[in-house]
C-alpha cells in the first residue's frame, strides 16, 4: 500500500499507539506508550530495511551494509527497552509505596472499568463532584485518578478512575498498561461500567471481562480469581435508551444510570454502601459526655443507628467498617 500509494499505511495497533501517545501526560503513561511502541517496531525492522542490497554473497565475514544497519538497530532498540523496562519498574515501585500509604489511612477502594469510551470519567465526576477530563473520544483517560466519595452511611471510600479497554487489545498495550490495572487488583469493588446504548454493548462486556480474566490468570497473575464476587455491574448512558426504569427492566441484577443527566445515581450510591455494609460490624459504645472529640469521630466515620443521651455517658450504637473500629478503638475507647 505504502509503496502505491505513496502514503504512509498504518494498522489497527499503529492507529491505538498514534491516540494513546496524544493523549499520555504524566510520565508514567510516557513511559507505557514508549514500551509498546518500542516492542511494535522492532519486529518491523526488516520491512524498513527491505529497501537496502541483502546479497549473500562474498566471504564469510564479509556483510552488506544493509545487514549491518539493521543489526545496530535492532540493538538500539532493544537497549531503549531495557532502559524504558527499568524506569517503568521505578514507577511501579513508586505506586506500591502510594498504595502502601492509602492503606495507612484504612479507606476501602474502589475501582472505575469499561470499555473505552463508556462513561467512566464522566461518572466518577458526577459521583464525587470532581472535575476530572471527561471528554467523547476514545481513550481519555490514561492514568488512574483517584478521589474521595462519601456514600449515604457516611463512609468514606477512595474511586479511582482506569484506562479504558478495548476489543482485541495489543499484546504490548496490556503488558505496558499493566502496572496501571493494578489499581483493580488492589480495589475492594469493581465497578464495570458499560455503554448500554451502544449496539455492541455486550460485545464490549465480553471484552472486559476477558482482559480482568487473563489479569488473573499465568505465574504473574495480578487479579485474584473471585474478582466477579467483587464486580458491580454499572449500565450508564440509560437516558439514551428512555430512560433507568426501561433499562433496569431488562437488567434487574445491574444498576441502571446517567452520568449525562445524574438520573439513577442515588440508587448507585445506595448499592455501593450495600455492598460495603455488608462487611461493616456494629459497635456499642459508653462514652464521658464531655469527650466530644470522639463522638464527633464516630459520626463523622461511622453510621450511628441509636443514641441515647444521659448525665454520666452517651451510649451510641455505630456501625463501621472493621477498619474503622480498629482506628477508633486503637485511640483506647471502649
Amino acid at each position: 500500500w505504502e509503496k502505491d500509494a505513496k502514503l504512509r499505511a498504518i494498522d489497527r495497533q499503529e492507529i491505538i499507539l498514534d491516540i494513546f501517545i496524544t493523549r499520555a501526560k504524566t510520565r508514567e503513561a510516557v513511559l507505557q506508550v514508549e514500551l509498546a511502541a518500542l516492542q511494535q517496531m522492532l519486529p518491523r525492522l526488516k520491512r524498513l530495511w527491505s529497501h537496502l542490497d541483502r546479497q549473500r554473497g562474498g566471504g564469510t565475514m564479509q556483510r552488506d551494509a544493509g545487514e549491518t544497519q539493521l543489526e545496530m538497530d535492532q540493538r538500539k532498540i532493544r537497549d531503549k527497552i531495557a532502559k524504558v523496562r527499568r524506569d517503568l519498574a521505578e514507577v511501579v515501585a513508586q505506586r506500591a509505596t502510594q498504595r502502601k500509604q492509602r492503606k495507612r489511612v484504612p479507606l476501602p477502594t474502589f475501582s472505575i472499568v469499561g470499555y473505552t469510551n463508556a462513561g467512566k470519567s464522566s461518572l466518577l465526576n458526577k459521583l464525587t463532584g470532581s472535575e476530572v477530563l471527561a471528554a467523547n473520544k476514545l481513550f481519555a483517560t490514561l492514568d488512574p485518578t483517584t478521589r474521595r466519595l462519601r456514600l449515604p452511611t457516611n463512609q468514606n471510600v477512595l474511586l479511582s478512575d482506569t484506562v479504558g479497554f478495548i476489543s482485541d487489545l495489543p499484546t504490548q498495550l496490556v503488558e505496558a498498561f499493566r502496572a496501571t490495572l493494578e489499581e483493580v487488583a488492589a480495589a475492594d469493588l469493581i465497578l464495570h461500567v458499560r455503554d448500554i446504548a451502544h449496539p455492541d454493548s455486550a460485545a464490549q462486556r465480553a471484552d472486559v471481562l476477558g482482559v480482568l480474566e487473563a489479569m488473573a490468570e499465568g505465574e504473574d497473575a495480578t487479579l485474584d480469581e473471585a474478582f466477579p464476587d467483587r464486580m458491580l455491574e454499572v449500565l450508564n448512558k440509560a437516558d439514551l435508551l428512555g430512560g433507568i426504569d426501561s433499562v433496569e427492566r431488562r437488567s434487574p441484577d445491574a444498576v441502571a444510570v446517567s452520568a449525562l443527566t445524574g438520573e439513577g445515581l442515588a440508587a448507585l450510591r445506595a448499592a455501593i454502601d450495600a455492598r460495603l455494609s455488608a462487611q461493616l460490624v456494629v459497635l456499642d459504645v459508653a462514652l464521658p459526655p464531655e469527650d466530644g472529640a470522639a463522638i464527633a469521630w464516630l459520626h463523622a466515620h461511622g453510621e450511628v443507628l441509636e443514641r441515647q443521651d444521659a448525665d454520666d455517658a452517651v451510649r451510641l450504637k455505630v456501625r463501621l467498617s472493621p477498619m474503622d473500629r480498629a482506628r477508633f478503638e486503637s485511640r483506647g475507647q471502649k
